[in-house]
């Protein structure tokens, strides 16, 4: 009787404290999530049958199902083109240089803007960092086009005007891959901000003024309260970035760079072969090949590099 006694207690607590009991308590926090519930089911789970496509030669009439399973066959398509290599290559170096830049230099625009007082030229400065990430990236390669066109580009017209000659970017390959990158960190910038920004904004003010009262300048606050701060922020944006290292952004490199022969060697990624590949035959088979083996290696990535972190600090990890 007594045994039965003690453990009541224990299970009513685990009752009380259960599932349905939690969902309950936090229904408003859940109520908010539930947009984002539905749109990673609707948009990340629900297309997942849609991988057998990569196994199978698809046609419009058996549907994706009913289609001739081939196997491995559609992954032949990149390995026997040569290219897979340096496809793979170019995509990752150059989103290692957007994840690494864009992380710094947003983390440097979020300082800065905290340490502005003037909260009118705060907000100004902040609308006009969020400017450039609303701008459709057709409008981005029209306006790198007007830039750098070699007959009236604005950078040749004011060439001509010094009496020098005039550049030619779109025979030039070795320019591309900063150009790329600068104009992907002017449109990202102020949208990546935003996430170090909210995250100083959380810092205890406390520990701020007590550092102002030991006489820790601007620097020293920066260096010994702020940035340790972001540490957690940096780690997480990272290991999330580094899950989509294998995708290129097809709408920035397809845009400003286009179909120019002369400048695949640099600027072609994994999207934009695939799409000269297969826009002629509509082969959805590839383009899901393509698909699952990015998306393969970008979890590996993803599972490595939590792995070493949490090796290195376990409460810094994802899981």
């Amino acid at each position: 009787m007594a045994k039965q006694t003690s453990t009541l207690p224990q299970y009513q607590y685990k009752r009380k404290h259960g599932f349905f009991y939690n969902l309950k308590k936090y229904r408003v926090l859940t109520l908010m999530c539930v947009p984002a519930i539905i749109f990673f089911f609707a948009f990340n789970y629900m297309p997942l049958p849609g991988i057998y496509v990569a196994f199978v030669k698809y046609n419009y009439r058996d549907g994706i199902f009913g289609s001739k399973f081939v196997g491995l066959k559609n992954f032949e398509f990149l390995m026997q083109s040569g290219k897979l290599l340096d496809l793979t290559k170019n995509t990752i170096l150059y989103n290692l240089a957007f994840i690494f830049l864009g992380n710094i230099i947003a983390m440097l625009m979020a300082v800065l803007l905290n340490e502005i007082h003037n909260k009118y030229f705060k907000k100004v400065s902040q609308t006009l960092m969020f400017l450039p990430y609303f701008i459709s990236q057709v409008l981005v390669g029209f306006l790198v086009f007007n830039l750098l066109n070699y007959d009236t580009g604005f950078i040749n017209g004011i060439l001509v005007k010094l009496g020098m000659e005039k550049w030619q970017p779109y025979s030039d390959k070795s320019v591309w891959p900063p150009i790329l990158i600068v104009v992907y960190l002017w449109q990202v910038t102020g949208y990546n901000s935003v996430v170090y920004f909210a995250s100083i904004c959380g810092i205890d003010t406390s520990i701020i003024e007590a550092a102002r009262v030991d006489g820790a300048n601007c620097f020293q606050k920066i260096r010994y309260i702020v940035l340790p701060s972001l540490r957690s922020t940096i780690v997480i944006l990272l290991l999330f970035a580094l899950g989509g290292i294998v995708k290129g952004n097809f709408g920035l490199f397809y845009n400003i760079v286009g179909t120019n022969p002369m400048l695949y060697e640099t600027t072609d990624i994994i999207e934009t072969y695939v799409y000269r590949s297969t826009i002629t035959d509509f082969n959805f088979s590839t383009a899901s090949a393509v698909g699952l083996y990015q998306s393969i290696i970008g979890f590996c990535i993803v599972m490595a590099s939590n792995f070493a972190v949490k090796k290195i600090d376990p409460e810094y990890a994802l899981f």
